[in-house]
């Protein structure tokens, strides 16, 4: 019997270390991949949604190509941000629609890019436009001398809206009026009456991509307003799962963590170098063999005791005879015949024959078994 010394704990932190270290780096690159790739959903051209309908594409090819994207939430981040040379693009969204958040938007200075508006928003930004219908789907010639329509070609435009003039404003229409500008006090007001083209799935489509990198790529700054939230106050709708959980139940969590992790260092320490201690008994292997025969023949299991001899009889022959310990009975009786030069009937009722229906035969069958050992040996 042995035993093994317990290594101390200067040993299990220097054993230990290295694993944790590199658990920890496992774990810091499988989670920053998964944050890189991961999918960002979000809401209709959200600036930073990677789904369909977002525009996180166009915005990142805006910043490849120099222009400063300041992505705005509110109504006052686009305050802050706007001044005579920047654009405000303004994305129609389900919460645009508000009578100060609009009339905020108009006072602000700089030029404007109103992608797909309602009447309401449009009548608010864009006052010397009025809506004059709608189009087909399909892709769509510029037909104007604008310069960011001609250079983009066709565009596939799906049902979008067209718009004209209102009053005496001069305005210029593309796309059979789907895209829409004219000049207010030394501002450039652009309407746009569809917004799959600036979209991620959009882009793609034949001149989509240019025409929304012309429209949007026209300032060196650019103000992307979709807002995606309320900006009253905030509702339990709005609130993250985090802000719904106790700071009580999080302390627990934190403490779960770290005493499962302490229990797995501690069940999980290196056994030590195994150390030879005399044993309180010796038994002999003689005593073992006649105990487990007297329980044999107690029992009247002939049949086992006399499976075991033969199969520790073939076992023993095998690596003699040259044959796998697996081997198929023919193969092994077909070796012992050949070795000893005995009849192969003989050898194959000897190895592999029925049960001994008496003591006597058990007796026989053992000692038979061990002359073709010593035979085998002496070949």
């Amino acid at each position: 019997m042995s035993t093994a010394l317990g290594p101390t704990v200067g040993q299990r932190w220097r054993t230990w270390r290295w694993v944790l270290l590199g658990l920890a780096a496992v774990i810091a690159v499988a989670a920053v991949s998964t944050w890189l790739t991961a999918p960002r959903p979000g809401g209709h051209l959200d600036a930073g949604s990677t789904s369909p309908d977002g525009a996180r594409a166009l915005v990142t090819l805006l910043r490849d190509n120099g222009i400063d994207v300041v992505v705005a939430d509110t109504v006052g981040d686009v305050a802050r941000a706007a001044r005579p040379d920047t654009l405000v693009v303004a994305a129609q969204t389900f919460w645009l629609y508000d009578d100060e958040q609009l009339a905020r938007l108009a006072a602000l200075p700089g030029d404007r890019l109103i992608i797909e508006p309602v009447g309401k928003t449009r009548e608010a930004l864009a006052p010397a436009l009025r809506s004059s219908g709608s189009t087909e789907f399909g892709g769509l010639a510029a037909e104007c001398d604008l310069r960011e329509a001609e250079r983009a070609g066709a565009v596939q435009f799906d049902a979008a809206d067209t718009y004209e003039a209102a009053g005496a404003t001069p305005v210029t229409r593309c796309y059979r009026g789907v895209l829409a500008r004219y000049d207010d006090a030394g501002r450039t007001v652009t309407v746009v009456g569809g917004s799959g083209f600036m979209t991620n799935s959009g882009l793609l489509e034949e001149g989509n991509a240019a025409l929304a990198m012309n429209l949007a790529g026209s300032r060196p700054t650019v103000i992307w307003y979709a807002p995606q939230h309320s900006e009253g106050a905030g509702s339990v709708g709005d609130a993250a799962i985090t802000d719904l959980i106790p700071d009580q139940v999080t302390w627990l969590v934190v403490q779960l963590v770290v005493a499962v992790a302490l229990l797995a260092l501690w069940r999980g320490r290196r056994v030590g170098p195994l150390v030879a201690e005399p044993l309180p008994v010796v038994v002999r292997a003689s005593e073992t063999v006649e105990g487990r025969g007297r329980l044999y023949r107690s029992r009247r299991a002939r049949d086992r005791a006399a499976e075991a001899l033969r199969s520790s009889a073939r076992q023993r022959l095998a690596p003699r005879l040259g044959v796998r310990g697996d081997a198929a009975p023919p193969a092994v009786v077909a070796a012992v015949a050949q070795r000893c030069g005995l009849d192969p009937q003989t050898v194959a009722h000897i190895l592999y024959g029925q049960p001994p229906a008496s003591d006597t035969e058990l007796v026989d069958l053992a000692r038979a078994l061990d002359d073709i050992e010593r035979q085998v040996a002496q070949s």
